[in-house]
């Protein structure tokens, strides 16, 4: 898991200073070395900056200590808005909470398209992507009739208004279930024939292709979190090893995920190739 902020990270971590000035942190003290010259930087004049913080706002100053003289502040460099670990916490819980909740809604889109897929018993699942243009507005068929097994290898549609047996006909005639719907004038039965060994096959690449769909899905979840992580590390509310250790996390998440499909896949390739 990630290592737990601390403010003198999430303070500090706002200023770079330039590659020059790396020797302006020398205090007077360590200056003031046998009469006016300074033995570690050769001046007579000694640059420093001085830190200090209130609540969740950071100042730098720069300051010029003659050696011979009282010190003067010659520059503020600047004074910032630090965001607190609370606020950090938040941003990474929230990045973490969309991409799971965006992962698991993945898991159920593939688990559904699997369900439109019939095998070879009766399920009312294989008609949820079925549409109907009902009073020129295209519906679920599950919306706007019962659907039932009444055996293992039929389907018994029965409309809350009669009046759109006919539409639901066309519907049913114009999908790709390759079933012939049977309209008595009270309710629609299809008869679902058997699956042929090719049949079978063909159906199983379409499984797999709907899984495969579904990873790439969760890896673009992953990439975006992962964007999203780089983000709080420009913006120094992370720190490099932080970013790590959550792309860690997110790999592990995503590896999760992966299995899940692959557990869905399996079962109904199982349920397609059983004879």
């Amino acid at each position: 898991m990630a290592a737990p902020f601390s403010s003198t990270t999430s303070v500090r971590s706002i200023f770079r200073l330039h590659p020059n000035t790396t020797k302006s942190f020398l205090s007077p003290s360590d200056c003031f070395q046998k009469g006016f010259n300074c033995v570690k930087c050769h001046s007579s004049n000694v640059n420093v900056y001085s830190w200090s913080s209130a609540a969740n706002y950071g100042s730098l100053r720069h300051v010029t200590v003659k050696l011979s003289g009282k010190p003067v502040v010659v520059k503020r460099v600047g004074i910032v808005r630090c965001a607190t670990i609370e606020e950090i916490e938040a941003e990474k819980s929230s990045i973490e909470k969309d991409a799971r909740a965006r992962m698991e809604k993945t898991i159920e889109t593939v688990r559904s398209n699997f369900n439109s897929i019939r095998t070879g018993r009766a399920n009312p699942a294989i008609l949820d992507k079925v549409e109907v243009e009902y009073y020129g507005t295209p519906v679920s068929l599950k919306s706007i009739a019962q659907i039932s097994t009444p055996d293992a290898s039929s389907l018994l549609i029965q409309p809350f208004d009669k009046s759109s047996l006919k539409v639901i006909e066309k519907a049913l005639v114009t999908s790709d279930l390759g079933m012939t719907p049977n309209n008595d004038g009270e309710v629609i039965r299809m008869s679902l024939p058997q699956l042929t060994t090719e049949r079978r096959k063909e159906l199983s690449k379409v499984v797999a292709k709907q899984a495969e769909e579904g990873k790439v899905a969760v890896r673009n979840i992953r990439r975006d979190a992962l964007k999203a992580y780089e983000k709080l590390e420009k913006e120094k509310k992370l720190s490099e090893d932080n970013v790590k250790d959550l792309s860690s996390d997110l790999q592990k998440l995503t590896d999760e995920y992966m299995k899940k499909i692959d557990t869905l896949f399996k079962q109904k390739e199982k349920e397609l190739l059983k004879v």
